[in-house]
């Protein structure tokens, strides 16, 4: 049995994922920051929130579809926008884009990815949307606004969350930097992982050379072993809400705001003429100590018009996590680890399984529940499994 028919679920392409990644790429993709508490807490609230199903419904037909800014979707899982993949995998930007297209999901492209945005758009139909980490400069925003347009990128996510860079000591200890540096250490680790200095980095360095800032700025930028011209996140703490308004409009395509966890600015994003917002805490990548973006769900959706479409990603393994914030509001979830485990263990086939597993899941709880459509699933068929403040 190859390592990919072993792999069943999301948590067997983690195991797999961590043997074959250096330590350094693990740390990378697997950590948080600090003392991993918002990491951790990402995936322990899923488990505070259990279903109540529903028998005797007739669930032989039954659709996950659906319909968001003008397209239908398969079900309620996209790609998230994942920097730097390329460590994990020879182009796998462009194998994750290619994957969410077969599996009819979306896949927002990482403004720290390294495979040109154009060529995504053309290899996928132009569906891709796009995550900007911006500046708090209109001229340099208007600039990169100017190769969206003509690339005919449709939704435009904004990151709200980083202004700062987080305080990843696991990557200190590791020697993983960003921009790249290849020291002794991670050299070392490198050997002690052929499959992946094979797989990943030689076949990478022969293919097309060191990966580089494809799609932070309006043109492509500098390797990533070198800071890109103003910094990776230069100006990035002068983003305010007066550029969000600045860029409703300047921006014809679609709005979202990504890394929002408070109702008031949900609030505030839709004030600004925002077309949607994702909950999020960054993968547990930002600030430490943040409550789940599971937990801000329910305040942000009620915090918004009924119909505005409220996102959400972090922590999600399984298709029954998935099923828990759509039963609290979300209309789509976003996963951004599990595809990259799919990634390093089997390649492009590895990342379609990962999203098979999150589909064929969905639609076994969907029948176990008694919802034959998303629709069906609504927040009675869910309770907190433990009192509120119990240990």
């Amino acid at each position: 049995m190859s390592r990919l028919d072993r792999c069943l679920s999301v948590r067997d392409f983690e195991r797999e994922a961590r043997r074959i990644m250096p330590r350094c790429v693990e740390g990378y993709v697997c950590g948080g920051t600090e003392d991993g508490a918002s990491l951790a807490e990402s995936v322990r609230a899923l488990g505070d929130v259990g279903f109540r199903p529903r028998g005797l419904r007739v669930v032989d037909q039954r659709s996950s579809g659906v319909e968001l800014y003008g397209q239908r979707y398969a079900m309620p899982v996209g790609f998230a926008p994942t920097g730097f993949s390329a460590i994990v995998m020879h182009e796998c930007d462009l194998a994750l884009a290619q994957a969410a297209q077969q599996a009819e999901i979306p896949f927002i492209i990482s403004g720290a990815s390294s495979v040109p945005l154009e060529r995504l758009q053309e290899a996928t139909g132009k569906r891709c949307w796009y995550q900007a980490y911006l500046p708090g400069n209109t001229e340099r925003i208007a600039k990169l606004l100017a190769r969206l347009r003509q690339a005919e990128i449709p939704v435009l996510v904004v990151t709200i969350d980083t202004c700062v860079g987080a305080n990843r000591e696991n990557l200190q200890k590791l020697s993983f930097t960003v921009p790249f540096k290849l020291s002794p250490s991670v050299m070392l680790d490198g050997m002690r992982h052929p499959r992946w200095s094979y797989n990943v980095f030689l076949r990478t360095l022969l293919g097309s050379g060191i990966p580089r800032f494809s799609n932070l700025y309006e043109e492509i930028g500098p390797p990533i072993t070198q800071d890109p011209p103003n910094g990776f996140r230069g100006e990035r703490d002068k983003l305010s809400w007066e550029h969000i308004r600045w860029i409703r409009e300047n921006w014809p395509g679609k709005l979202v705001l990504k890394g929002v966890m408070h109702p008031d600015d949900a609030r505030l994003a839709c004030a600004a003429g925002a077309d949607g917002v994702i909950v999020s805490n960054h993968g547990g990548r930002q600030l430490d100590g943040c409550i789940a973006p599971l937990q801000a769900l329910p305040d942000v959706v009620a915090a918004v018009p009924a119909g505005f479409p409220v996102m959400v990603d972090g922590g999600f393994r399984r298709g029954s996590d998935v099923l828990k914030a759509v039963a609290l509001g979300a209309r789509m979830v976003f996963t951004g680890r599990p595809q990259l485990f799919g990634a390093a263990v089997g390649g492009s086939a590895g990342i379609r399984k990962v999203a098979e597993i999150f589909r064929s899941e969905i639609s076994t709880n969907m029948a176990l529940l008694g919802c034959a459509t998303l629709a069906d699933l609504t927040s009675d068929l869910i309770a907190p499994l433990r009192p509120a403040g119990a240990a």
